[in-house]
């Protein structure tokens, strides 16, 4: 079964919400857009997270000494660490990275001979290397993390698979660094893979991730660099780069003021709803918006649908991907969610329905028409199931509803029509706060099934 924007829990039938999970679920097809933050486990309150970041900075300064007597070694290991493949982490478009090159390895070395503090005393925290060294970004920092924890990784994978019931095989994972002896090694372990390519898979707490470090250049540069009142401050990035490795101060001053401030440093949410007061202005400029194309007036209506349906119905839908297609010559747009099943009639539409994911199609127009019905009617095979919602500004005709009704006895597909005011509905109870939003849909199919033959 052909699934949009798959993840790792729906290709093995696993019905679960990414709210209720400790990890973070991993596509198959691309990167998840975050990161792992090392400062997060710097300053949880986990005795375990603080432990993994001592062994983070442990590493990293291990290879810095290393890179003292036996650079090549040194080098060809970092190298190794700067990608992690295995835990889907970034923006990628097919969970493929690539590694640093070895002049990039050669520079985070040069730092721990050439900046004086860090000869001494080491890196304190591994997102330094951002300030220190070109071509060291969030999505290196995440790798190398990862890398220096991967043998944590693989055990708290496993822990997770079994927990949620996710399939694992037998699968060997390259470059796992054992602090005690040392050295990098490869291992025999039992993980999940990725059924696209037989890559192992590595699960990453929720907990972790920010879409950018709490310590990063950016915040750096606009919090630092450019308050110096000094003739000739630096401006372009490698000029900033070469004045921090000499003034090496200024960085530990950085990081001081970034830890006094940990306190603001929170996990980034996969999906963050908006606020009630964004929901309420989405409604009204939906209800403003005429029908039809005028002014742009459906491409408007389409995206605050979108924002909307996917905040209000979040969590027991998550959404998937929202997406164009061309059917009969006008452009659809589509809203996927994936079936968490949280709930009796998400598990029966399943069940009912084969709905694995659940289309939303969106009409901007002042009455639906066979044609409009037809539309959504084709795209409901297999992949997605016989369970569809048109969203539109006006409750059907009796023509379109003894249509939607035909369809079901003879194809048994289910297409429930949502309106302005079912819309409303939802933003009342989202605001309220007393039901879920998801119960106005289950309201107009239960409606509907009424209205069809038994």
């Amino acid at each position: 079964m052909a699934l949009i924007r798959p993840r790792l829990t729906d290709y093995h039938g696993i019905a679960a919400a990414q709210e209720s999970l400790d990890f973070s679920i991993p596509f198959l097809s691309e990167d998840v857009p975050l990161y792992v933050d090392p400062f997060l486990l710097w300053k949880s309150p986990s005795q375990q997270d603080q432990s993994l970041h001592t062994a983070i900075i442990a590493s990293i300064n291990y290879f810095g000494r290393l890179g003292q007597t036996n650079h090549v070694e040194a080098a060809e290991a970092l190298v190794r660490l700067s990608e992690c493949e295995e835990v889907g982490l970034g923006l990628a478009g097919n969970r493929e990275g690539r590694r640093i090159g070895k002049e990039t390895a050669g520079e985070i070395l040069s730092i721990f001979a050439n900046v004086p503090q860090i000869a001494s005393n080491g890196l304190r925290h591994l997102e330094e290397l951002q300030l220190l060294v070109d071509r060291v970004a969030r999505d290196r920092i995440s790798d190398f993390a990862c890398n220096f924890l991967k043998s944590w990784l693989i055990d708290y994978s496993i822990d997770q698979c079994s927990r949620v019931g996710v399939p694992t095989v037998d699968v060997e994972v390259a470059d796992i660094f054992d602090m005690r002896e040392q050295r990098m090694r490869t291992e025999s372990v039992r993980l999940p893979c990725n059924p696209e390519t037989g890559k192992p898979v590595l699960l990453v707490p929720k907990r972790w991730l920010r879409h950018a470090p709490w310590i990063s250049y950016d915040d750096y540069f606009g919090s630092s660099i450019a308050l110096l009142d000094e003739k000739g401050v630096p401006t372009d990035r490698g000029e900033v780069l070469n004045f921090n490795r000499h003034n090496y101060g200024i960085v530990e001053e950085y990081l001081a003021r970034r830890e006094r401030l940990q306190a603001d440093c929170q996990r980034d949410p996969l999906f963050k709803p908006i606020p009630i007061s964004s929901a309420k202005r989405k409604l009204t400029e939906i209800k403003k918006l005429p029908s039809g194309r005028v002014d742009n007036a459906d491409k408007k209506y389409e995206d605050a649908v979108g924002a909307l349906l996917a905040s209000v119905l979040y969590p027991q839908l998550d959404f998937a991907a929202d997406q164009a297609r061309t059917d009969s010559g006008a452009l659809i747009r589509d809203l996927i969610f994936y079936n968490t099943e949280l709930t009796p009639f998400l598990k029966d539409w399943r069940e009912t329905y084969g709905s694995r994911q659940l289309v939303f199609e969106l009409k901007n127009v002042a009455s639906l028409e066979r044609e409009h019905v037809n539309q959504i009617n084709r795209y409901l095979a297999d992949h997605l199931g016989r369970f569809g919602v048109l969203v539109t500004r006006n409750a059907p005709s009796r023509a379109i509803q003894k249509h939607l009704i035909d369809l079901w006895s003879g194809q048994r597909k289910a297409i429930v029509v949502l309106t302005d005011a079912d819309l409303e509905t939802m933003v009342t109870v989202f605001e309220s706060k007393q039901r879920d939003a998801i119960d106005v849909l289950n309201r107009a199919y239960v409606e509907f099934i009424r209205s069809c033959p038994s």
